[in-house]
């Protein structure tokens, strides 16, 4: 869960990029407040002032020089602030928080992605974290090769051609794909926590599919409290 001091509960989307999740955190958003829920939506990197300008920083594409070592620093840094502003409190006053990537976006990208040590991500993810884990992580999985078919014409290196992204999605397939296995990995590892849906599902089912199981996790958790 969360923390023992939390009562709302922690949900985050997780997945290669164009895999669908957005689209999802905002269906989950409108399933839940239909059905009576104080709900927060969040994103990393991002959702408060000073870490949507780190998120600029991070996704400018001219910054084509930066040090894996930075990138990560910069994440861990919008992270805390993310999360000692906004789902922290938003927690402790009882409301669901969804978060579009967290903590295990770092440790896929630039733990199994950049090469990173994963023991150093994984300490930094927990300091940022405020040691919060989400309660529940959904994984939109797709080979990256399909996710990047769903764009049209952006800037992306494959095949030795620049075909219009921002700077997180320029290198090539084979570190997205090294991303997508990170985050596999990580699911196999924590199974109470992740869920992985296979993305290449209708927009429908895979919203029906989230929505189960969030309403699994509320039910589970309310006969808890009894």
């Amino acid at each position: 869960m969360a923390t023992e001091k939390s009562k709302g509960l922690f949900i985050t989307f997780e997945g290669v990029e164009f895999c669908g999740k957005t689209t999802q955190v905002s269906l989950l958003h409108q399933h839940l407040i239909a059905k009576g829920h104080e709900v927060v939506v969040v994103r990393e990197p991002g959702g408060t002032e000073i870490s949507e300008k780190i998120r600029r920083i991070l996704l400018d594409k001219r910054n084509v020089g930066m040090k894996a070592m930075t990138e990560m620093l910069l994440f861990q840094a919008s992270r805390g602030q993310l999360t000692g502003e906004v789902i922290q409190p938003a927690l402790e006053e009882g409301k669901m928080v969804i978060c579009d990537r967290y903590f295990d976006s770092t440790t896929a990208y630039q733990g199994y992605g950049r090469g990173l040590d994963l023991q150093l991500v994984q300490t930094l993810n927990q300091v940022t974290s405020l040691s919060l884990r989400p309660d529940l992580t959904f994984v939109l999985d797709m080979p990256a090769k399909h996710s990047f078919h769903r764009v049209g014409n952006l800037d992306l290196f494959v095949d030795g051609k620049v075909i219009r992204v921002d700077r997180m999605e320029i290198p090539r397939i084979v570190f997205h794909e090294k991303v997508r296995n990170g985050y596999l990995e990580m699911a196999e590892a924590e199974p109470d926590r992740f869920r992985v849906i296979p993305a290449s599902k209708t927009v429908e089912d895979i919203a029906s599919l989230i929505a189960k199981e969030v309403d699994k996790l509320m039910d589970k958790t309310a006969n808890s409290k009894q």
